[in-house]
């Protein structure tokens, strides 16, 4: 029989041998959470976009799960629903959501006159930088169409006009298995539509959250530039565009990346290879202008709109503020070997 003495310290080696174990599963438990947040992203980015929101029934419960399955979208928007709720509107750029505009009240935009088009889209513009302090830079036409004079209206306020490769058919009654088979077919750089509203919809993120995994696809912002899903670019708007070289004479590349954002100017750097002697181009999109540059010479054309940088010893790499003045669109970079 095991006396009282005795007894003390082989309890104490029995709980310590079950800490231990507690503590190694514990740790190995961790260190697989860890790996499976780390995405693999080597099959490239796709767009995941929810039309019609933001609005109290649904908006907050598709945050939740999208930022529950480590997946950002890009959330385009009603101008009157942002307008009446502009929390959730806050809720959608904490959460890492970019913010697109989707028209002010879902109309037939091809059915208006310019006048009638730059109001739904501008009081859209304002209804959204109200809530955020940035305007949105990507525009979805309701029902997705458009036609020229829509267009023209997009490029004076600087949007880029996005549409879809992939139509969910949410809206069309899909059910939750039809709208994770049609996200299924994204490819790399394409773009799904869904909508803010549907409990469908809401109860595929977990699926298509797995299938992208198992297919090594990321949820991606859509690019101003392009139009098309790149990486994130660790922003909460979509308010960069992507690094891209723009190619020059000789063997001169210039390659482009966002800066800090203000509401009324943005800074862009430009970083050259391929050469230590270099003039690189910039042309700009009026009313846009210059106020300021840094780490280059730079001099200008006739017409003020385009500046020509050059070397001042400070490296391979320059920058310039951009007022915007209403045109968010980025300017045209070239490089040519000097």
């Amino acid at each position: 029989m095991i006396d009282r003495k005795r007894r003390q310290p082989l309890a104490a080696a029995l709980l310590g041998a079950l800490l231990a174990l507690c503590l190694a599963a514990t740790a190995t438990a961790a260190l697989a959470s860890a790996r499976r947040s780390l995405a693999d992203c080597s099959a490239g980015y796709v767009g995941l976009t929810y039309d019609d929101g933001p609005n109290p029934a649904n908006t907050s419960n598709l945050l939740n799960a999208l930022t529950a399955n480590g997946l950002r979208a890009t959330m385009f928007n009603i101008g009157q629903n942002a307008q009446n709720n502009q929390a959730l509107v806050r809720a959608q750029r904490d959460a890492g959501m970019w913010i697109g505009n989707h028209s002010y009240t879902h109309p037939h935009l091809t059915q208006l006159g310019s006048s009638q088009i730059q109001s739904e889209l501008q009081r859209t513009q304002q209804a959204i930088q109200q809530a955020t302090g940035t305007a949105p830079r990507l525009f979805r036409p309701p029902y997705g169409e458009t036609n020229a004079t829509l267009k023209s209206v997009e490029q004076q306020l600087g949007l880029r006009e996005i549409i879809w490769d992939v139509d969910s058919q949410d809206w069309n009654g899909a059910s939750t298995a039809q709208i994770v088979q049609a996200a299924g077919r994204l490819q790399n750089g394409q773009i799904i539509l869904m909508h803010d509203q549907y409990a469908t919809t809401l109860a595929a993120v977990p699926q298509i959250a797995a299938n992208l995994r198992s297919r090594n696809l990321c949820a991606g912002m859509i690019s101003p530039t392009t139009g098309r899903a790149v990486a994130p670019d660790g922003g909460t708007g979509p308010t960069g565009g992507p690094t891209s070289p723009t190619p020059g004479g000789g063997t001169c590349t210039a390659t482009v990346q966002q800066g800090q954002q203000w509401s009324d100017r943005f800074n862009l750097s430009v970083t050259v290879s391929g050469t230590t002697s270099w003039a690189v181009t910039v042309t700009m999109n009026p009313p846009q202008r210059v106020i300021a540059t840094w780490n280059g010479t730079p001099s200008w054309d006739s017409s003020g709109n385009v500046m020509t940088m050059r070397p001042n010893g400070s490296g391979n790499t320059f920058g310039f503020t951009i007022q915007h003045n209403g045109n968010w669109t980025w300017p045209s970079v070239s490089c040519r070997a000097a």
